[in-house]
């Protein structure tokens, strides 16, 4: 199991980006980088830089995902039908962990890891706690019901810094959710901009 050592908001700082958009990230205050450095000023980015910045920032996005799964699911956006980019984003929208992020049942995608990681989420009605687990269309997630009460959970059903995305439904009362489809890029409601044609070009140099 891989975990984050670093702070979630050193990364926002580091990308330069408020990445999933929370109103507490210090980038909203300090637009420049950590460290003793970060005020440094920068020249041009050469392509590979640009390359490597919207990868970091997409991966960035899932939260705990290492190197090696990212590779992983480049290869497998390579090997299905149809442009890679759009399969790449595919796949990350249906780890479950994302999947847990989207419906609300988590405030972050670091907290839908760790709420799966324990053993609340039930897919199809069997119990699930294998965050890379790839949700297929139709199937139903429900927060197990020992874990609907849990405060975390439903002050994240009740933030409104983010919707529900068209390809799922939800339904909070219950706990609740269907994957209906899996999304095209131009679906996924990202708060930043994310360039998944260049994470493309960086692997397949």
């Amino acid at each position: 199991m891989s975990k984050r050592l670093e702070s979630k908001y050193k990364i926002n700082r580091r990308l330069g980006v408020n990445l999933w958009g929370r109103a507490k990230s210090p980038v909203n205050r300090r637009e420049y980088g950590p460290g003793q450095h970060g005020q440094r000023r920068k020249g041009k980015p050469s392509d590979f830089s640009v390359q490597l910045m919207a990868k970091q920032k997409l991966k960035g996005y899932y939260g705990n995902i290492t190197e090696k799964q990212f590779r992983r699911y480049y290869q497998e956006a390579v090997r299905r039908k149809g442009d890679t980019s759009e399969n790449l984003i595919n796949l990350l929208e249906r780890r479950l962990d994302a999947v847990i992020y989207r419906m609300k049942f988590a405030i972050t995608p670091f907290a839908a890891r760790q709420f799966v990681n324990h053993g609340h989420i039930l897919v199809n009605g069997r119990k699930l706690n294998i965050p890379s687990y790839i949700v297929k269309d139709g199937d139903v997630i429900e927060v197990r019901e020992k874990s609907k009460q849990l405060a975390i959970v439903l002050d994240s059903t009740q933030t409104t810094e983010r919707d529900v995305p068209e390809y799922m439904e939800v339904d909070h009362r219950q706990m609740k959710g269907t994957f209906i489809r899996g999304p095209k890029f131009s679906d996924v409601p990202y708060p930043v901009q994310m360039e998944p044609n260049l994470v493309v070009e960086y692997y397949s140099r």
